[in-house]
């Protein structure tokens, strides 16, 4: 059977092993990758609806696919379960969620006495704050259980292919995420007192010390003298007409998708949201060989670090600053989107809509950390510690520091010390959490000789692997070592390492010794091989992407030492050759806006609850009768009553409350669900079948 929609090559990924296994999705025979997520599996076989809402018979698909938030249940071996947390087996029967469905009777499966076990310290969550706060407590020699719910360890390490920020020492800036999880994951199997538990879900935080956890061989209770929770991040969302359309879902979920499993998962799609993670999503995008139509800011500048803002722009990727997303349209599936300007006070503005064509919408608009486990366990006076994103939202550099803090802190209270931690580990970590500074202004190098590194990074942000590749120690800062700005002083001799590195793929090499007047420049690249030819006219573009003229593609070889890394020799005329940044690869007409604007849904249609399809209507309505307490509005509308958990209205709804005047001082907040995760009662039981 033909497999659909899966990446046959990739600039920077290896293939997956072709081992593949049979089953039915609503009756339709399919293949998939063994142990690949089902939910994964079925969109790669062309099925994007996973079923329809009983309120509205509104279609639903993939929208976190991080096990947050319920959209893509479906009926596996008769069971409703969470698609995307699911490996996949032979034989399996999938089945959609279809209104309420009514389920056959199951064999119940034996469940024995659960067993209790005690520890040092319990991790809840296996990414880089876990992972580095576990290897911290076991090169101490102290017993940990490191659980996560996915099959491997890294957390969103794993669904990074681009190379790291940070200091090249202590965070291994330069060097992908993938290949981060993987150095990671190899340490820490060197300790024996960590204990490693993989598809394992946290359920609860009990008042008598305990934790419940769901591992693939039962239901185990575990005591730890300390609960370090570092669990990380779930995205947040936006209400807008349309937003719960299948096609419509968060970046990383498009990560997931796309780096973890190698799924093509969409052939043009626009994203909302220019921090970090919109900004590689549409740069992962392009690396898979999709077009990129657009990305929409609600501020007059992207959050993101600039370099990343830059490399997409350079590209052919259009940034609309000041916009939001004002719709999404079609029916089964996204067909448009609706864009508009806002002003200062991101109200849009009548008159500045445009319209794309496109089938998959990002939406990338920031990140809420998941901390219920900690907030819990401070309730029933647990000792407990946030680390990671649970802790703060950052990048992942910042949560390796976090984790390593956190690790050192609890084995010194261990053994009853007083917190030992290194200075400069307390500078570092805050130094890696800063978000980008001021932006200096362009100067264009005035060399016309020789050869020379052109650096187009002119925000501070925390990097350094420039200044510690070069042999001769020609890039230097004028102010911190690790965010200080980097110049180049004289001496180069050529090597390229500089350009091969930076992650930012923000430095280019011009060489004026063998033409001075067609000098070569090479220039980063992480496209493939594929998209260029020798001898190729290409567009070249400035540091932000504008276009100045055209060069000549003399080579694209391998850079030596750097895998995936490609370096791009072009020919270009002497008098932009120092201003040439990147090459476009995408051209106008793919991302031009159409001419006609689909007649706009009111925004009271916006659904805040995914899971139970309340509208942002219900809820102002509930409100301006006076309904105050979180608990009464959900009982009287359904929102936050869904499979989630309320993880993904109780985010949105307080700002709707702000929208109609509402002093937060007024609210009741909801009450904590007590299980983090939809569980059978019969796992708790603890009763042997005779």
């Amino acid at each position: 059977m033909e497999i659909e929609a899966r990446i046959r090559r990739h600039p920077v990924l290896s293939p997956l092993p072709d081992s593949w296994v049979n089953f039915t999705f609503n009756g339709r025979e399919m293949m998939g990758r063994t142990g690949e997520m089902v939910s994964s599996a079925v969109f790669a076989n062309g099925e994007h609806i996973f079923g329809h809402h009983h309120k509205d018979d509104g279609a639903q698909g993939i929208f976190c696919a991080n096990g947050q938030c319920s959209q893509c249940t479906l009926i596996i071996n008769g069971v409703p379960l969470k698609s995307c947390i699911v490996p996949l087996e032979d034989g399996m029967v999938v089945q959609s969620v279809e209104g309420l469905p009514s389920l056959e009777d199951i064999d119940a499966p034996s469940v024995k006495t659960p067993e209790s076990i005690e520890t040092d310290v319990l991790v809840i969550g296996a990414g880089p704050s876990g992972m580095a706060a576990a290897k911290e407590l076991g090169a101490s020699g102290f017993n940990v259980i490191l659980v996560d719910d996915k099959d491997r360890l890294g957390g969103k390490l794993v669904l990074q292919t681009h190379k790291f920020f940070g200091s090249e020492e202590d965070c291994r800036a330069g060097i992908r995420g993938i290949r981060i999880a993987e150095i990671l994951a190899e340490e820490l199997r060197a300790f024996p007192c960590v204990d490693i538990w993989m598809e394992s879900i946290v359920l609860a935080v009990f008042s008598d010390g305990t934790v419940g956890i769901r591992r693939p061989d039962g239901y185990k209770i575990v005591k730890p003298r300390q609960l370090l929770v570092a669990a990380g991040a779930r995205e947040k969302s936006l209400p807008f007409p349309g937003c719960t359309i299948p096609g419509v879902y968060g970046a990383g979920a498009f990560q997931t998708l796309v780096n973890r499993d190698q799924i093509r998962c969409s052939e043009r799609l626009f994203i909302l949201g220019g921090g970090n993670v919109g900004l590689i999503g549409a740069y992962h995008a392009l690396q898979a060989g999709m077009t990129v139509v657009g990305l929409a800011e609600g501020m007059d500048h992207c959050g993101g670090y600039k370099v990343h803002a830059d490399k997409i722009a350079r590209m052919g990727v259009p940034i609309y600053t000041r916009h939001t997303v004002l719709a999404a349209h079609g029916d089964e599936n996204l067909e448009s989107v609706t864009i508009a300007g806002v002003d200062e006070n991101f109200k849009p503005i009548p008159g500045t809509e445009k319209n794309f064509r496109v089938d998959t919408l990002l939406v990338a608009v920031g990140l809420s950390s998941v901390n219920e486990f900690h907030s819990k366990a401070v309730e029933y006076g647990i000792p407990s510690m946030l680390t990671g994103d649970s802790e703060e939202i950052a990048e992942a550099s910042a949560a390796m520091f976090s984790g390593k803090i956190c690790g050192r802190k609890i084995a010194d209270s261990f053994r009853g010390e007083s917190e030992n931690i290194p200075g400069d580990w307390l500078e570092k970590a805050e130094v890696l959490k800063s978000p980008g500074g001021s932006v200096e202004e362009y100067v264009e190098s005035t060399l016309r000789e020789g050869v020379f590194p052109v650096i187009h990074c002119f925000q501070e942000i925390p990097c350094n692997p420039c200044m510690t590749v070069c042999p001769k120690g020609l890039i230097t800062t004028d102010g911190h070592p690790i965010q200080g700005l980097p110049k180049y002083t004289d001496g180069c001799i050529g090597c390229r390492k500089c350009v091969a590195i930076c992650p930012g793929l923000a430095i280019t090499l011009v060489d004026y010794r063998k033409n001075p007047e067609l000098p070569t420049v090479t220039i980063p690249w992480e496209l493939g091989e594929w998209v260029l030819e020798k001898d190729q006219i290409v567009t070249v573009t400035e540091w932000e992407g504008k276009p100045i003229g055209f060069g000549t593609v003399l080579s694209l070889k391998p850079a030596p030492g750097y895998p995936s890394t490609m370096l791009l020799d072009i020919a270009v005329p002497e008098d932009i050759a120092n201003r040439v940044a990147g090459v476009r690869v995408q051209n106008t007409e793919v991302t031009a806006s159409e001419e006609i604007i689909p007649e706009l849904p009111v925004e009271d249609d916006s659904i805040v609850c995914r899971c139970e399809r309340v509208t942002a209507g219900e809820i102002r309505k509930l409100l301006r009768e006076g309904v105050r307490d979180m608990n009464e509005l959900k009982t009287r509308s359904r929102a936050g009553f869904g499979a989630c958990g309320g993880k993904t209205c109780k985010t949105l709804i307080p700002g709707i409350i702000r929208a109609e005047g509402i002093s937060p001082d007024e609210i009741t907040d909801f009450t904590e669900r007590p299980l983090f995760a939809e569980t059978r009662l019969g796992i708790f039981c603890g009763k042997e079948d005779e």
